[in-house]
């Protein structure tokens, strides 16, 4: 694989982080609270499966894409070496052999595709200062979004300023929905 020139990863960002932005800010604007209220849990509970990036049905799916790209490869040339990584933009794992493939995090996976053990520091530069431009304008329309649903959150789920929990779980859990001017 060709190293990976700094000055190309920047002018990729340059290029790119408008129009990231822009998604975000688009998606954000076509959030609705009812939407979120339906599919999230109404008693402030969060369940984390961990801090990898998948549970181990999704982690069985990669090891089975893997080896369905290892046969692949290998009908066309069955001497041909392949080594599958699992590749993570940050984080860190000392054990990255894990027998049918490769976890290499952070500045390990930054080095395996550049050759160039500092690139993991030296993108941040480029990323950061495109992504401040964009940050102020992304931070008042999420600011607009924010009042926008505290608004109707409390027109529909709160009296006198306090959350009336039988309303928002009979919404978010009864068999119909309560009819509301949503």
């Amino acid at each position: 694989m060709p190293p990976i020139e700094v000055q190309d990863v920047k002018n990729y960002v340059e290029e790119k982080i408008g129009d990231f932005h822009s998604k975000r800010l688009k998606n954000l604007g076509k959030l609705k609270l009812i939407q979120i209220l339906k599919r999230k849990n109404p008693y402030i509970v969060s369940i984390k499966s961990g801090p990898h990036w998948g549970n181990s049905r999704q982690i069985n799916k990669m090891k089975d894409d893997f080896k369905k790209a290892q046969r692949v490869l290998r009908s066309n040339n069955p001497s041909i070496q392949i080594v599958s990584i699992n590749g993570c933009c940050y984080g860190r794992d000392n054990n990255p052999d894990k027998g049918d493939y490769f976890k290499y995090c952070g500045q390990k996976f930054w080095e395996f595709i550049s050759d160039n053990s500092g690139l993991y520091v030296e993108i941040i530069e480029p990323l950061g200062h495109k992504a401040k431009e964009k940050n102020q304008e992304f931070i008042e329309e999420y600011s607009q979004i924010i009042n926008k649903f505290t608004l109707e959150f409390n027109k529909n789920f709160c009296v006198n300023g306090k959350i009336d929990w039988n309303a928002l779980v009979k919404f978010n859990s009864s068999i119909t929905v309560p009819v509301k001017d949503f």
